[in-house]
């Protein structure tokens, strides 16, 4: 656990060469995978020492914030090192796990719009036009000025990392004062925002049409849309979340959801 200084000062665990490495490994994430739990294993691996050394006395407490850190999460990678630095904050504090698993998912869908929105859809399309438009033209300084911003977004995790932390540090005590609303509102914003991510990708919608007299009733348009819009992928998540309580493995739902696809198109359902 952090430590204060003579003058009062909170005495940190790590140095800052720490917590510019944390930076440098946010940038393997995305080596390892997981269609269940996207971008878990990388990120837990990326934090795994930092745990190691706060919780070396502590074989549960570690256990724990592996298992904690293994769940879910999908998020901008460039910005991870931000997320991460916070979180290790009060890690390395103790604060209440309950409020850093309701911080992380809270935070980790809107930093995806937000780093998805400024490096994938603004930097990297823009550098990508301009080196392609040069490079079209026999010139090497194109893919040399693509390689020198990737790389500059790579160099760049390592101030994220120290704002993360910093930030973390500087709001730790309040954090810790107000734990249980904070706890509650992050449940709150990161339900919304599955909640929203929900009703923006799942799409179903019947083709059947049923006869009625010499006309014929779209079963979709003329009578679920009017009853109840888009109730067809609200009641299929909560089907998957039922099933997800009854305990049955995420990659069957995840084959079952691509079979029930398959089967419904073929037959003229779906």
């Amino acid at each position: 656990m952090a430590s204060e200084s003579k003058d009062g000062k909170r005495k940190s665990l790590f140095s800052k060469h720490d917590i510019s490495m944390l930076g440098i490994r946010s940038n393997l994430v995305q080596a390892s995978f997981s269609y269940e739990r996207t971008h878990a294993p990388g990120w837990t691996w990326a934090q795994l020492p930092y745990w190691e050394k706060i919780y070396r006395n502590d074989p549960k407490g570690l256990k724990r914030v592996m298992a904690d850190n293994m769940e879910f999460i999908n998020s901008s990678p460039p910005l991870y090192p931000i997320l991460m630095g916070l979180l290790l904050t009060m890690e390395e504090d103790h604060v209440e796990p309950t409020t850093i698993k309701g911080l992380k998912n809270a935070l980790f869908g809107p930093m995806a719009g937000i780093g998805d929105a400024i490096f994938w859809f603004t930097i990297m399309p823009i550098v990508g036009g301009i080196s392609a438009s040069i490079a079209k033209n026999g010139n090497v300084f194109g893919p040399l000025l693509f390689f020198l911003v990737y790389l500059f977004l790579f160099w760049s995790r390592m101030p994220l990392a120290h704002l993360g932390y910093n930030l973390g540090t500087r709001a730790i005590d309040v954090i810790q004062e107000n734990s249980k609303v904070i706890s509650h509102v992050a449940s709150i914003l990161g339900l919304t925002v599955i909640g929203g991510l929900i009703a923006s990708y799942v799409k179903m919608e019947l083709k059947l049409k049923i006869g009625a007299g010499n006309t014929t009733i779209s079963l979709q348009k003329q009578l679920l849309d009017k009853i109840f819009p888009n109730i067809l992928p609200f009641a299929f998540v909560f089907l998957l979340y039922w099933l997800l309580k009854k305990n049955v493995n995420p990659i069957w739902l995840i084959v079952l959801t691509f079979a029930f696809a398959i089967v419904m198109s073929l037959i003229g359902w779906m």
